[in-house]
């Protein structure tokens, strides 16, 4: 590919990484209701889960997907559902004593989670299926090459965003550690972003330039 092109990309796909989306506060909810490690194992694990959607559209899975109201749906339901459970799981848990708040949720299970969040986003869907095709040069070769290769990118690039904000929000969590009530409102906060991303996907509609 031109290397103008993937510079372009590059810069773009790096300015939509830095958007705020359910990747993102699930990563720094999970950084402050644990800790730095199971902050990283989400950023990764959102990365795989981006991956899904890599291979999934180099395939062309991902535009079956889009080209059904249905099956749209029950990707957004279950994406949704999902986020919105973490999120009150995450405010209850805030809400416990301090003393009686449970361990860790464990570096594991942060990364199995980020993995199914960012895999039932039907909106990394979209924009892998309406964004990466702009930048295809069929000139250039085979286009799930291209499509494969400019994916890889934009996985990375969330992922390195991912893994900022897990060491922002870890340093936040030292600040507030002898502070318990600002340490509450702080994990309250997050799942509250988290419950409220997931209602905000139950009302995505499938985008017009996938119809």
């Amino acid at each position: 590919m031109d290397p103008a092109t993937l510079a372009l990309f590059s810069v773009t796909a790096l300015a939509i990484a830095l958007s705020p989306g359910p990747g993102i506060f699930y990563v720094a909810a999970r950084t402050l209701a644990g800790d730095r490690a199971e902050g990283f194992a989400s950023s990764f694990g959102t990365g795989l889960g981006g991956l899904v959607h890599v291979a999934a559209g180099a395939i062309g899975v991902s535009a079956l997907v889009m080209a059904s109201a249905e099956a749209f749906t029950m990707l957004k339901l279950a994406g949704a559902l999902y986020l919105v459970w973490i999120g009150i799981k995450a405010i209850r848990e805030a809400r416990q004593p301090f003393e009686a708040r449970p361990v860790t949720t464990g570096a594991a299970k942060a990364f199995r989670e980020g993995i199914v969040v960012e895999a039932l986003n039907p909106k990394t869907a979209a924009f892998f299926l309406a964004f990466l095709p702009q930048f295809v040069d069929p000139a250039a070769g085979p286009a799930w090459q291209q499509f494969l290769l400019l994916g890889l990118i934009s996985v990375a690039l969330n992922t390195a965003v991912d893994v900022v904000v897990a060491i922002l929000a870890s340093r936040a969590r030292s600040l507030a550690t002898g502070r318990p009530e600002m340490l509450r409102r702080l994990r309250t906060a997050a799942g509250g972003l988290i419950a409220a991303l997931g209602l905000a996907l139950l009302f995505a509609r499938l985008p017009s330039t996938l119809d």
